[in-house]
């Protein structure tokens, strides 16, 4: 009998006031919170590089990329290490600070659901939000990021 199933691995990086929704496979690996090189002239969102596994990798919050204010880090900030999908990024990677450590979650469709509440504009990152068990999580938006990201970093 051949079975298959509509399930995604996927984590719940939590944010200060919110949590993003991003399937497993898109994370390489959490980092311990380290402050990133700052790159002159970047805009706010822009924390600076990184080195990861001998890579020069941009660093962004989120928030702030969201025209939100940027949380200051503590001892449970994070990390999170995403590859890159759309190949516009030159090291294929980029992170995004966490204010913990994200949440291992198996979803099916009768687990999520489209939240159709919330309106983004055209500029934020966010693809969408949605509706799970006790969670409305947004799903950040991989591709604007990284044109966002390349934007910067090619002055």
């Amino acid at each position: 009998m051949n079975s298959v199933t509509d399930e995604l691995y996927s984590l719940l990086v939590p944010l200060a006031e919110n949590r993003l929704l991003v399937p497993r496979a898109c994370i390489s690996e959490v980092v311990t919170w380290q402050q990133p090189d700052q790159v002159e002239n970047a805009p706010q969102w822009y924390l600076g590089n990184i080195t990861w596994n001998s890579r020069v990798v941009p660093v962004i919050s989120f928030e702030a990329a969201c025209g939100r204010n940027i949380p200051l880090p503590g001892g449970r900030t994070r990390i999170i290490i995403c590859i890159g999908i759309s190949g516009k990024l030159t090291g294929g990677y980029f992170g995004i600070v966490t204010q913990g450590f994200p949440q291992l979650v198996r979803l099916g469709p009768d687990i999520v659901k489209p939240d159709p509440n919330q309106p983004f504009f055209d500029r934020q990152p966010v693809l969408c939000q949605v509706r799970m068990i006790n969670e409305v999580p947004l799903i950040p938006d991989f591709e604007r990021l990284e044109q966002m990201i390349s934007e910067e970093s090619r002055g």
